[in-house]
């Protein structure tokens, strides 16, 4: 007896045991071509994984981060008063920041840059976090809690990559026989 042959979904990479029911994956739902019955082999193996470090994008990943951090948190208080993100205000407008900037980065980017967007959220959080830590006045958390919020920032900005990443490549194309 063989062993049942894997298909490797081309959206989601997800390794089906051939035979598929209705042509669909079993993770993600995504119509599968049966890469078997053509004599093709699995060719979206490894199609969302990141080939390298790319120092470039990383530093266009570090200035979209900085810049829209520093106009929403610092910015949008000097020119609108009653936005005050002082303390933990500052971090819950803070973690969506980084998802756009994440998502933007995804976006421009030509190739698959994961680590670049969020190690750029990670340099960008340091001080935002340690300047809202110091600057707060009214709702005082301990800094345990900006550790925390900064981490789920770094999620944000990694959700946000992958969207804008999976937005702009879209499912991969399977190889031609």
């Amino acid at each position: 007896m063989s062993a049942p042959q894997k298909i490797t979904c081309p959206s989601c990479g997800f390794r089906n045991v051939a035979p598929l029911v209705g042509n669909r994956c079993v993770s993600c739902g995504a119509v599968v071509d049966d890469l078997t019955a053509s004599g093709r082999q699995e060719g979206g193996e490894g199609a969302y994984h990141q080939s390298g470090f790319s120092v470039l994008w990383f530093g266009i990943a570090i200035g979209i981060m900085a810049v829209l951090t520093a106009a929403v948190v610092a910015g949008l208080p000097s020119v609108v008063p009653a936005f005050d993100f002082e303390g933990s205000a500052g971090m819950l407008v803070a973690i969506p920041v980084w998802f756009v900037g994440g998502l933007l980065v995804g976006l421009i980017s030509p190739g698959r840059t994961f680590v670049e967007p969020v190690l750029a959220a990670f340099l960008v959080a340091l001080p935002t976090a340690f300047l809202l830590h110091e600057g707060q006045t009214v709702k005082v958390l301990p800094a345990f809690m900006y550790v925390l919020l900064s981490a789920l920032g770094l999620l944000f900005a990694l959700i946000g990559t992958y969207l804008g990443e999976r937005i702009q490549v879209g499912p991969p194309t399977p190889p031609t026989a």
